[in-house]
Parts: C-alpha cells; sequence; structure tokens
C-alpha cells in the first residue's frame, strides 16, 4: 500500500495517508462504511525534519476533517508527555559525539525495524572509519531488506561479517544488536550474561538508543547494571539524547484533534493511563466526554449512523502456546508450573495390603526442587505409615478407594512440610495395592 492509495475490502472503502514513525512507510487508513467513517492513526508522530524527508501528511488529515470523520483512533502512547516529540535529526549528532569519545569497541542496540536509527549509526561509523558488525538474526534479515528497497544507504565497504571481527582492532569496530528492551533472548541481554559468542570487555562504550517501553524497565535496568559491572561505559536515554520516541506526544494530538474535528473518539495502543490521558485532550478540543471511548482489549463498539457506543464485549484472553499446544494449557496448569518453580516437587510411594491392613513397603518419599534432603522426611514416614494403616483398619465399616488413600497421604504429609519446611510443594502420592492370600492366587 502507498499513500492516497484507495482499496475496497468488501463494504469498506480504504484510503491510506502518509504518516511519520520510526519505520519506513507508515500509513493511516481511513475508513468508509455505511455506519461512518473511522480514522486510525496506526503509530504515528509528527516530526518534521525527518530523515527520509517523509512527513505526517496534515493536508489530507484537513481534506478528511473536511468530509467529516465519524469515529478517530489515534495513537495514545505518549498523550501523557506534554509539547512535541523532538525531531530524530537531533540524534545523528549525539550519536556521532559518543563515538567520537568512545577509546574501544561500541556495541549500539536499537529496534530491529528502527531503519533510521540503524543509518545514523552507519553514518558515524563511516565519519569515524569504523567498521559495522550486524548482530543478531532479525538486525540482520532486517537491514539487509531495508537495503536492498533502498531505504538503507550503506557505505561500500563498511559492514563486517561478525566472523571476522577479530581481524580488527576495537577501536575500528561498531556492532548493531537487538535487545534494547532487556528481552531475554536477543543479543545485548546474552552478552551481558556471558553466553553471546561476542564478549563485554571493559572499555567498551555500549549505547542503547531506544526508549523505555512501560513494563520492561525492570529488565532493562538489570542489563544497565550488568553491563556496568563488566566494566562497559553504558549510555542511554537517561544519561544522554540517543533517541527519540516514534510516537506524538500531547502538542501533536492536540493539533490533530483540531484539524480533524472528530465526532467519536477511540484512544488506541498504550496502557489504560495512556488511554484516558489522550481521551481528556479529546475534551479540551470538544469532543464531549460521552463521545470518548475507553476501550479494552475484547470491548465491543457498535456505530451506527455516525455515532459509536460500547455495546458489550466478548471474551479476549491470552491463547498460550506451549510448545507445539496451542490454547491447550488452562489457568490449572500454569498455576502446577508455578508451583513446581517455586516451591519444588514432593513425590510418595507407598505398597498396602488390604487384607492384612498394613503398608507392606514405604513410604518412599522423594523430593526435587527443596534444598533439605530425602534424609529429612524419615520424621513424617511413620505418620504417614500411621494414617494409612488407621484408614485400612477402619473396614469394612469405611472402605477407603485408592484415590482416597491417597488423599490421605497427600494432607499428612502436606501438613507436615508447611508446618516444618515452610513451603507448599506440589505433592504427587502413589498408593499400589499388593494383593496376598488366596487372592494373589487368583
Amino acid at each position: 500500500m502507498k499513500e492516497h492509495q484507495v482499496e475496497r475490502f468488501g463494504p469498506y472503502e480504504c484510503e491510506f495517508i502518509a504518516v511519520n514513525h520510526s519505520i519506513p512507510d507508515a500509513l493511516a487508513v481511513f475508513i468508509r462504511t455505511g455506519a461512518g467513517t473511522v480514522l486510525h492513526t496506526g503509530d504515528f508522530k509528527m516530526d518534521q525534519l525527518p530523515l527520509d524527508g517523509r512527513i505526517t501528511d496534515l493536508r489530507h488529515f484537513a481534506k478528511l476533517g473536511e468530509e467529516g470523520i465519524d469515529l478517530f483512533l489515534p495513537d495514545s502512547t505518549n498523550a501523557e508527555v506534554p509539547g512535541f516529540t523532538p525531531t530524530e535529526k537531533n540524534i545523528g549528532p549525539v550519536i556521532s559525539n559518543v563515538f567520537r569519545d568512545a577509546t574501544g569497541r561500541i556495541i549500539v542496540a536499537s529496534f530491529s525495524s528502527h531503519v533510521h536509527r540503524v543509518q545514523q549509526v552507519l553514518d558515524a561509523a563511516a565519519e569515524r572509519g569504523r567498521k559495522v558488525v550486524l548482530v543478531g538474526r532479525s538486525m540482520v534479515r532486517n537491514m539487509t531488506i531495508a537495503e536492498k528497497l533502498g531505504y538503507l544507504k550503506v557505505p561500500e565497504g563498511i559492514l563486517v561479517d561478525l566472523k571476522k571481527v577479530d581481524e580488527y582492532r576495537p577501536d575500528e569496530i561498531v556492532m548493531m544488536c537487538t535487545g534494547s528492551q532487556g528481552e531475554p533472548m536477543a543479543a545485548l541481554s546474552r552478552m551481558a550474561n556471558g553466553d553471546h559468542k561476542v564478549q563485554v570487555e571493559p572499555g567498551d562504550t555500549i549505547v542503547l538508543a531506544s526508549s523505555l517501553i512501560p513494563g520492561n524497565e525492570t529488565s532493562v535496568y538489570r542489563i544497565i547494571n550488568a553491563l556496568l559491572k563488566l566494566g562497559a561505559n553504558v549510555v542511554h536515554k537517561g544519561n544522554a539524547k540517543v533517541h527519540v520516541s516514534g510516537h506524538a506526544a500531547a502538542g501533536e494530538l492536540l493539533y490533530c484533534y483540531n484539524i480533524l474535528k472528530p465526532k467519536n473518539v477511540m484512544p488506541v495502543h498504550g496502557e489504560v493511563r495512556h488511554l484516558i490521558a489522550n481521551g481528556e485532550l479529546a475534551q479540551e478540543t470538544g469532543v464531549p466526554a460521552e463521545n470518548v471511548l475507553l476501550c479494552e482489549s475484547g470491548t465491543v463498539v457498535d456505530m451506527k449512523d455516525g455515532v459509536a457506543r460500547i455495546v458489550g464485549e466478548v471474551p479476549c484472553e491470552y491463547l498460550y502456546v506451549d510448545g507445539r499446544s496451542v490454547g491447550a494449557v488452562t489457568e490449572d496448569d500454569l498455576k502446577d508450573r508455578r508451583v513446581l518453580g517455586e516451591e519444588g516437587f514432593v513425590s510418595v510411594v507407598s505398597v498396602i495390603d488390604r487384607a492384612a491392613k498394613r503398608v507392606v513397603t514405604g513410604p518412599d518419599v522423594h523430593a526435587r526442587g527443596i534444598a533439605e534432603d530425602d534424609s529429612v522426611f524419615d520424621e513424617i514416614t511413620p505418620k504417614i505409615t500411621a494414617a494409612l494403616e488407621d484408614a485400612l483398619h477402619r473396614a469394612p465399616q469405611k472402605v477407603h478407594t485408592t484415590q482416597q488413600l491417597q488423599q490421605i497421604v497427600r494432607r499428612t504429609l502436606g501438613a507436615w512440610v508447611s508446618r516444618r519446611l515452610r513451603r507448599k510443594p506440589m505433592i504427587v502420592p502413589v498408593v499400589v495395592e499388593h494383593k496376598s492370600g488366596p487372592e494373589a492366587a487368583k
């Protein structure tokens, strides 16, 4: 799809509008329907000096506003941030200065989709006479595609394969990798943990060229601390202007509301606080409070004759992928896994003889994920035996099934473990019946 392109999909006519974002060729979509019109911005901002020269098409927005927008779905990520998102052009000189001051190897972490940031790193590396190594499959794949499509201008001879990096001095190399959000399997996380082929050394300069996505703070700070412990100099948005957001701040959103004059607004893309802040901006520009729809995943919005209203919701839960199983993992399964991971596992096997009304073998107790040795359970095994034999001696007045006997074992052992070890592990009791005498002969 390209800007100004109009396509029909069934009863919907979709018109695409150029918007500016941290990835190339971002588009908003204007949807014409029999029930009304909808404008969805997607991720966007209003950088007036974008690196690729492609700005958010406010003239097109104004034309759509004249036509009439019944429902507006704006990006809410930076609705709490006052003013305007700074331009990407401000970042280039900062990165260049960081490269100038670095005496050893430089490792830059960014989103593998952020072509503009990679371009700035390539330009700064070329300026300082350094070679660039792309690290991580997604980074290599995306930048290869970007170069082929003309979005990335790669100076001749600047790229070096990771396998040949040892042929260069540390001060001749820049590594571009993923992991700026603390993703555990990304290249930077593995470098920080020491399980990547690239080993972080004292004197390295690590640049986290991204903003913190809400919810990732703990993971990112853990990586920063780990890198500092290894002796690296870590440059991030908290101590240098090495990144600007790809999302519109409050001032830009106000511009949109005033240009478009939507009848109804449904803020999207953000946490609850971001949606609320965006809704308040809409009201400040004259959108009635009852026409601001604050929705969650699964909320059903109905639009008729240009009026949008929340009419209900549909089940919308996480779909768990477990190996080759999709959707089959239940909350009970996850609870069991949490117990196994946090409290450990105890199995206890007992062999009983109903005819003799006694425990023939065991109880044999084995524990996993518990610090104490199995011998600690010697204290409770006589009580388990006594509880089982007591239940067996109640027959024929009360005959316990094998499952009921297993529950007796679980309760007896569970109460002791909770009191003695202060734990609540998963307990798996097994009671096996041993047949003796004439019954065994059959």
